[in-house]
């Protein structure tokens, strides 16, 4: 079990990024790169991780970065592994792409599939805040119900793509899911996913404070409610073996979780969220650790 004297203390990011005030994709990409260390290759689409990163001649990163279209993260990422293959070098540096949920689940899916029906040894991570929040924040297949974008502004019919389980269907040996308000779950994460070869997928919600109308003070406050209303279930699949989280672990119980309003009512961008979609969103999470209980017992 990690702890926090485990975490290393150098920096891999400088100071003095352009993201916004209580960004939490900015603490998961610094919980990422101390997990992952100097030897790594990152690359990223049109996201606002490109925004953290800076303009054209310089980067805000310690590491390599390669910035590529929209829809070409995963394509990008197997191009990176075969010339390091070529050089003799695929087993000394990591190669991760680093995609928000438009990169991943909507515009980013082909590649991401194909490199991972590949078998390319990469680390793919989406940091989903839930929409399109660099350009505007417009609905995504990842937004969930009742969520209020620029693109529906009544809030959002139809679930979010349940991506950690898109990826797991395609049999790769390590799927998880996480957020930053666990940051020694997150660092724990992604360094067993760096140990393992093939392809690895990690699933991250990252609340946004512009984009979910919060103050930024309250991005990890309203992370954890995530986590504890059961919105948002923190495990892991390796090898085919399902593992729920230990911050999860005592959410199998229902009575332990907290009533999903409390999360709804933190965020701006569920103000016009009707009873039915509450009603419809408890069904919903309530199936979800259904399954979950099931696949325990199976193990």
């Amino acid at each position: 079990m990690v702890k926090v004297m485990d975490i290393p203390e150098e920096e891999f990011i400088y100071p003095g990024t352009r993201a916004c005030a209580g960004c939490s994709m900015a603490l998961i990409y610094r919980i990422a790169l101390k997990a992952l260390g100097p030897n790594t290759i990152i690359t990223v689409p049109a996201s606002c991780l490109t925004v953290l990163h800076g303009m054209q001649g310089f980067c805000t990163t310690k590491v390599s970065v390669y910035h590529t279209p929209f829809a070409t993260t995963g394509a990008a990422a197997s191009g990176i592994v075969a010339s390091l293959d070529d050089k003799g070098l695929s087993e000394d540096i990591n190669v991760v792409a680093f995609a928000g949920d438009g990169g991943t689940v909507d515009i980013g899916i082909q590649s991401l599939s194909g490199a991972v029906e590949r078998g390319t040894n990469f680390i793919f991570a989406c940091y989903d805040n839930e929409a399109y929040m660099n350009t505007g924040v417009q609905r995504s297949g990842s937004t969930p119900p009742g969520a209020f974008s620029t693109t529906t502004p009544e809030g959002k019919t139809g679930y979010k793509k349940n991506m950690a389980k898109i990826m797991e269907a395609h049999g790769i040996p390590y799927v998880a899911t996480a957020i930053s308000s666990y940051p020694l779950d997150l660092y724990e994460k992604f360094q067993r996913a760096k140990g393992i070869t093939g392809p690895k997928y990690l699933h991250i919600l990252a609340p946004c404070p512009p984009g979910w109308g919060y103050e930024p003070k309250d991005s990890i406050e309203i992370g954890r409610l995530a986590v504890q209303t059961g919105f948002w279930p923190l495990y892991e699949v390796i090898e085919g073996k399902f593992i729920l989280s230990k911050d999860s672990r005592r959410f199998l119980d229902a009575s332990k979780r907290k009533p999903i309003e409390e999360y709804f009512n933190s965020q701006k961008r569920f103000r016009k969220i009707s009873k039915e979609e509450i009603e419809n969103h408890k069904r919903y999470i309530n199936d979800s650790w259904n399954d979950i209980e099931k696949r325990l017992e199976e193990i």
